[in-house]
């Protein structure tokens, strides 16, 4: 009978993917590994000790949702050049920020153990492959916000195009969990993504422009899209 003695101590951190290059640290290559080698990058984030990659893919996803802003402001010009790109990388961010407590109470829930650091970590990811998705798609709802005359139309293409880039960074999430916590985390999925929906109509206008820069009436987010997303008025412009 083998000596328990004699046994090889358990890895502290998993092993490396086969097959894959050392991950670099720089901006660039961080991002580069989100794209290519996204599972790669989890597990860097999640057995690393420094908190340096969370914090270059947070810069990427509020660069990247400003960005986006900044495109969706052209549509109206004026006060939304600058309305916009705040509202749009704020209200992402603090959706973000006000959805992790839940989500790090559904992983503990489900026995995952991973730290604070290393699921904010996650969600700046997810954030972060959002952002750059939607930069992807840009050239795209530019020439239809160039070219339509419809509020409506161009608000729900903006939503239609936000919904597909965080459904794509939401797979992250998958990965890092795995396919035995899926319930908690569909869970969660839906929460954030009505929260982030919320934040849209709570931050108003974002698409179209407004005497304030914020709403004074309360409104939820499937009233406000029945009673202006369909609406086919000329394009507003700011003065």
């Amino acid at each position: 009978m083998t000596n328990p003695a004699h046994l090889p101590n358990p890895p502290s951190e998993p092993p490396p993917i086969p097959g894959a290059p050392p991950l670099g640290t720089s901006f660039g290559e961080i991002l580069e590994a989100l794209l290519k080698r996204p599972a790669s990058l989890m597990q860097h984030i999640c057995t690393a000790k420094s908190s340096r990659s969370w914090l270059l893919l947070a810069l990427a996803a509020v660069t990247a949702f400003t960005l986006y802003g900044l495109l969706i402001g052209t549509f109206s010009g004026g006060a939304q050049l600058l309305a916009a790109p705040l509202k749009v990388a704020g209200g992402m961010i603090l959706s973000a920020l006000i959805c992790f407590p839940s989500l790090y109470i559904f992983m503990a829930l489900t026995g995952m153990e991973i730290s604070l650091r290393a699921l904010a970590g996650v969600l700046f990811a997810m954030l972060a492959l959002t952002g750059l998705l939607l930069l992807g798609f840009a050239p795209i709802a530019w020439v239809f916000s160039q070219s339509t005359e419809s509020a409506g139309f161009v608000g729900a293409l903006y939503l239609a195009i936000w919904g597909t880039a965080t459904a794509l960074g939401l797979r992250l999430l998958t990965m890092t969990v795995g396919p035995r916590r899926m319930a908690h985390l569909v869970v969660w999925e839906i929460i954030f993504v009505m929260v982030a929906l919320q934040m849209t109509t709570a931050l108003r206008p974002i698409v179209g422009v407004a005497p304030d820069w914020l709403p004074k009436e309360k409104k939820f987010f499937m009233s406000y899209w029945a009673d202006n997303l369909l609406k086919s008025e000329p394009k507003p412009r700011s003065e």
